[in-house]
């Protein structure tokens, strides 16, 4: 199989390396936004070859599109322009709705199939690819209807391959969870990295006395402002939703400490407590 990968950074890049570890792939090769990245991207062997992205479809038995989630919907036009009817086209974008609707009445539009892998870290680049990144992690299929029977089996069969369990849901679905799993706990890490740099000045400090709890709570905000501003505005009003209903949430726990109300609080953190059924 050949594949061209437009997007050789953390999911496009950790993509390569699972065709390569699992030897599904005879050539990769891919695209990049600029030099020093493709450089790097051959240097660290995650593809074989830097070309255009109308060369890379045109030879390619599957394309995948690991691009910001605002540049994918006209690069999935593009590519459904140039495919055949034996190639494969997929997303691995974080966002669906928009996607699914610019592309529902294309003449080609079986030949794509929408996926996102739940899976990621708070770093960027191609240097950020991991070998296994999708072991063991859910990767969710939209609108698995919508696209040819070969199209979805080969994908199908990759994430099998690379011990990645599926889910099918439609678009709307998918990014309204996505808001509440996924795009809300970035928001977060970001507001509160935001507001210990405001109050605390002394960087030292904060280097000396951040324990695991802060560490973990705040590394997504190391998270590339160019691959998640275009996330927030495509689903903007899932995630304004989720907001809200975080906002409130915050609100609650503000009244409860400025009334001393030790009861309400401790039944709040019990009820919170209560995630542990669903995350070990």
């Amino acid at each position: 199989m050949r594949v061209f990968i437009a997007g050789l950074g953390l999911i496009g890049g950790s993509f390569s390396l699972a065709l390569r570890d699992r030897g599904l792939a005879e050539e990769i090769v891919g695209m990049e936004a600029t030099e020093e990245r493709a450089a790097e991207a051959l240097r660290l062997g995650l593809v074989d070859r830097i070309v255009s992205f109308e060369e890379g479809v045109a030879s390619a038995d599957l394309t995948v599109l690991a691009t910001p989630v605002d540049t994918i919907p006209l690069l999935a036009v593009k590519a459904l322009n140039r495919v055949g009817e034996q190639q494969t086209v997929i997303d691995m974008g974080s966002t669906k709705e928009e996607l699914c609707e610019v592309i529902s009445q294309h003449a080609r539009r079986g030949r794509f199939v929408a996926v996102h892998p739940m899976w990621g870290t708070e770093y960027s680049g191609p240097e950020a690819a991991k070998h296994g990144a999708f072991v063991g992690r859910t990767t969710v299929i939209c609108e698995h209807e919508r696209s040819d029977a070969d199209a979805l089996a080969q994908v199908e069969k990759l994430f099998t391959a690379f011990s990645s369990p599926m889910v099918y849901m439609g678009a709307e679905e998918h990014d309204l969870h996505t808001a509440y799993i996924s795009h809300i706990s970035h928001i977060t890490s970001f507001a509160l990295a935001n507001t210990v740099l405001e109050k605390e000045r002394e960087d030292r400090h904060i280097f000396d006395l951040a324990g695991g709890g802060f560490e973990s709570t705040v590394r997504l905000a190391k998270s590339s402002s160019a691959t998640w501003v275009p996330i927030l505005m495509k689903n903007k009003y899932n995630v304004l939703d989720v907001l809200r209903e975080h906002i409130h949430q915050l609100q609650l726990f503000r009244r409860m400490i400025e009334r001393d109300d030790e009861a309400a609080l401790r039944e709040m953190i019990d009820r919170a407590n209560s995630i542990r059924r669903i995350i070990h």
